[in-house]
Parts: C-alpha cells; structure tokens; sequence
C-alpha cells in the first residue's frame, strides 16, 4: 500500500474523524502529531491556505479539510463504507455533516468565547439548534436510520466534547429533560464500539480544556 500519512493533533475532533475512518477501512497510516503554536514546515507546506490540520498525505498528494478527507478515504479504500450506498440517504448524511460543521459549530465557540450579552444570545441560538436535533434523532439511533455513518463522525464534537466543555466551563447547554433524543444518541454513540476505542481520554482532553479556559480568565482580568 502506498504511503499515507496524517497530520493531527490527537485531542482535535477534527483528527479522530480522520483516524476513525482510515481505522475503520484498516488502512495503515504513519500519524504525526502537531503543535499547532509551532507548526511544522510539512503542515504549512501540505495546508498552505488554512494552515491547519488535519491533512492526509496519500502517494504524496494532501488532502485537507477533515470531511473532505473521509470522503476520499471511504471513496479510495476497500472496507466497511461510510457514506451509505442509497443516493438519498448520501444526501441527507451529507446534508447533517454540513449542519453540524456550519451551524452547530460555529454557535458553540460563540457560546463559549463571547461575553456579555452575547453569552446568553448565543446559548438561545444553540439550543434552537438542539431543539433540530433533537426531533431529527426521533426515533432513530444514528442520523441515518440505525447504522452509526458519516453524519455522525461529523458530530464526533457534539458527542462527546460537548460534554467536556461544558463541564471545563462551566456552561450547561444540554439536559435530558430538554432533548431527551439527542442524549439518547450521544449515549449510543460513546458506548458504540465503532468509536468508543478511538475517543480521546476523558481526563487529558479535560484539563486541556480547564487550562484553557483558566488563562482565557486570567487574561481577561
């Protein structure tokens, strides 16, 4: 098999999306672990415009932008798929992937990372798209039907560091009683032997965050 390599940092979700997917086809891959304040020349020269990680480096080539780069592992490599077969259901795990990436995401880190008024804005806006998810996970284990699949690698993030930063900062955004459904389904997804092997450790991705969040406090006062 030619070479392949991935350029991560093993507490992003961002990585352990990739690392899952090349996991699940069985691919054997050398992983190179980042510092993200002091990047390497082979980061800048392989993610020249975003300069971030993760990029895969297949027969030389780098891919980046970490769904673009599960896609082309479940396109290039024989195993297990992970975008399913039926064109609707691809559509509707592609649809879910880009909700999570373009809204979920970028509400969370304002919920975190705002002040003020903003804070309490930003945790209404997050929790209408709870609310979303919630009904949309009705009745079913996973966002496409009953087979754990791309639209749930996507929400590796909601799963479980979720959970984490809330407890590093102190913000409580989700509770049974609000979105029994969605608690369902982070539930299922920590204990689905799929991906329960390759989560991060709790503790270390904790006091990652607590240290985190401790010196953004610390520079505000």
């Amino acid at each position: 098999m030619a070479g392949v390599k991935l350029l991560g940092v093993s507490l992003s979700p961002f990585s352990r999306r990739v690392e899952w997917a090349l996991k699940t086809k069985g691919v054997d891959y050398e992983y190179i672990e980042e510092d993200l304040q002091n990047k390497s020349p082979l980061l800048l020269e392989s993610n020249p415009i975003h300069k971030k990680i993760p990029v895969l480096i297949h027969n030389e080539k780098p891919i980046c932008e970490s769904m673009v780069i599960v896609e082309y592992i479940d396109e290039t490599f024989e195993g297990p798929s992970i975008l399913p077969k039926d064109p609707y259901d691809r559509a509707i795990a592609r649809f879910w992937a880009n909700f999570l990436d373009d809204k979920c995401l970028q509400v969370l880190a304002k919920v975190l990372f705002s002040k003020g008024e903003e804070v309490e804005k930003s945790k209404e806006e997050f929790g209408e798209l709870l609310k979303i998810l919630d009904n949309e996970l009705k009745d079913k284990l996973f966002f496409v039907g009953d087979k754990f699949g791309f639209a749930d690698v996507a929400a590796n993030f909601m799963a479980f560091w979720l959970g984490i930063l809330e407890e590093a900062s102190g913000i409580v955004l989700v509770t049974s009683e609000k979105f029994p459904n969605f608690c369902a389904w982070k539930e299922e997804y920590i204990n689905c032997s799929l991906v329960k092997e390759y989560l991060p450790a709790r503790d270390a991705l904790l006091a990652h965050f607590q240290s985190r969040f401790q010196a953004t406090a610390t520079k505000e006062n």
